[in-house]
């Protein structure tokens, strides 16, 4: 399926499906295979310090164009955020490349 071309003409119409929703999400899971990436969006919560709860309600696949395209809009999104509001700290630990991503 190839993307639609536009031109600065072309009227782009946003429609909600019916099954559409919003929802909130504090953890992120990235899998990949050669065909797609599959991004799982859950909410996190600790409520004892030994055990991490995390709860997965939506799963969404993309092609590797895609998630290249998120990643582009995403980083510039990020940073034009960061002008406005300053520097955003990461107090994690980042997993390792060649690592699970949540």
């Amino acid at each position: 399926m190839s993307q639609p071309k536009t031109t600065p003409e072309t009227k782009v119409n946003l429609i909600s499906t019916p099954d559409y929703r919003e929802g909130y999400a504090n953890s992120v899971q990235v899998r990949m295979s050669v065909w797609d990436f599959l991004l799982v969006f859950g909410t996190m919560s600790q409520e004892q310090p030994e055990e991490l709860n995390v709860k997965n309600f939506q799963g969404i696949y993309l092609s590797p164009q895609q998630a290249k395209a998120l990643h582009s809009i995403l980083g510039t999104n990020l940073e034009q955020y960061e002008q406005t509001f300053g520097t955003i700290e990461l107090n994690q630990h980042l997993p390792q490349p060649g690592g699970p991503v949540h």
